[in-house]
């Protein structure tokens, strides 16, 4: 039986939302202002794109947007109709059913939609389908779409990758320059990098005060406040706001003041957010007296390795070092240590049917942390963004079941 509880929210949020309000603000306005706008991957060299004045635009943010507002079960099937499997990531099939539909949440920002590329630039360490993705809308549009194509299953960040991937960042340049109309200045560059790494030193700070008992965040709560982390890193905008969230925080923390009231129990969230049920799960979760403190995805945005004395390279080992393009020993040794610093009681794993990469729950990955660590799990099986592939009702009777499970431990 659980009883209502009150939903403790971030005084920060309201000032977020005006960060995030200039940043497409810009977007909008950068076309009448004669800058060129550059799509790029989540995970892609958004730092030398900023550097050479290009306007910075994440289309795998769309996607989540699509998938938070519940747009995107409407949109999937304009772009099945034109040819895209229902089978392949619903951030690329609602993106592209939004575009095709003339339907965005962008609208209620007064923005007619994602503004239009110049150029498109992918990385592939997320998977292969950020290109297809991209290269419908360079077919589209008659653009350029170009990309740093990182391998998969990466063990050792050794030296040959990292030179490797150095060097196909690096050659973008010259197209950039030529596309963008302006020279790459290499201090310019490392002048993003510097806000960048602070950016991410914050935002890794941010998530690690989740380690406190009671966590004064939760996993909920991160997948609203990255949106800086993932659009603005490397700008001041991204460090000023991360600063203020912060001591919010570590006041929570002092304090002892919990996001869930009188914390029972903690869990980690493994896999991609299924993004058109957040509040009902946090509500849920919050009702059951339960933390979920940490996740991988949220913490994809942290990069460590960028370092301006070394630019290209540190990009990168930062977007080589990422999880999702990792060996499976190199995941589950994340996950071991993961566990142990949020001190969680249980792993949940959401395997996402159209997000294989980001699925970690189907190679035997839950029975062996649970043999090792003695941490029990529980699978639910659901989507980023398509919800007929959802079961609201399996999902909540099976959380139930494993929140009891945890007090019966």
């Amino acid at each position: 039986m659980t009883t209502a509880t009150e939903r403790k929210g971030l005084q920060a949020t309201k000032q977020m939302r005006g960060v995030m309000g200039k940043y497409f603000a810009e977007l909008a306005a950068g076309p009448e202002q004669g800058k060129k706008t550059a799509w790029c991957t989540s995970v892609g060299p958004a730092e030398l794109l900023r550097s050479m004045g290009f306007n910075v635009y994440f289309p795998e943010n769309h996607g989540a947007m699509l998938g938070a507002t519940r747009m995107a079960t409407d949109l999937i099937p304009e772009a099945n109709a034109r040819g895209f499997s229902p089978d392949i990531c619903s951030y690329l099939t609602s993106d592209i059913g939004s575009y095709l539909k003339g339907e965005t949440p962008l609208q209620k920002m007064g923005m007619e939609g994602p503004p239009k590329a110049d150029v498109l630039i992918f990385n592939t360490n997320q998977c292969r389908d950020v290109k297809d993705w991209f290269q419908f809308y360079a077919r589209e549009w008659d653009v350029p779409c170009l990309g740093v194509h990182t391998p998969r299953s990466i063990g050792d960040v050794d030296g040959p990758i990292v030179d490797d991937l150095a060097l196909q960042t690096e050659a973008l340049v010259e197209p950039l320059e030529e596309l963008g109309g302006c020279k790459f200045d290499i201090d310019k560059l490392r002048e993003v990098i510097i806000l960048s790494r602070e950016c991410t030193d914050l935002w890794k700070a941010i998530l690690d005060t989740a380690a406190s008992v009671p966590a004064p965040i939760t996993f909920f709560d991160d997948t609203i406040q990255m949106g800086p982390a993932v659009v603005l890193r490397g700008t001041q905008d991204a460090v000023d706001y991360y600063k203020i969230l912060l001591a919010e925080l570590e006041q929570r923390a002092a304090d002892g003041i919990g996001a869930i009231e009188d914390e029972k129990f903690r869990i980690y969230w493994e896999g991609m957010p299924v993004w058109g049920k957040l509040r009902d799960l946090s509500t849920q979760f919050m009702e059951l007296k339960t933390a979920v403190v940490a996740s991988t995805y949220c913490n994809s945005w942290i990069y460590e390795d960028l370092d301006p004395a070394e630019p290209f390279k540190g990009m990168a080992r930062a977007y080589c070092r990422l999880f999702i393009c990792r060996s499976e020993d190199r995941k589950e040794k994340y996950m071991e240590e993961m566990a142990a610093k949020y001190k969680v009681d249980g792993i949940l794993y959401h395997d996402a049917k159209t997000c294989p990469n980001n699925s970690n729950n189907r190679y035997q990955m839950p029975q062996r942390l649970e043999a090792k660590l003695g941490l029990p799990h529980l699978v639910i099986n659901g989507d980023l963004n398509d919800m007929r592939l959802y079961s609201e009702e399996q999902t909540r009777t099976n959380i139930e079941a494993f929140v009891e499970q945890l007090a019966e431990r």
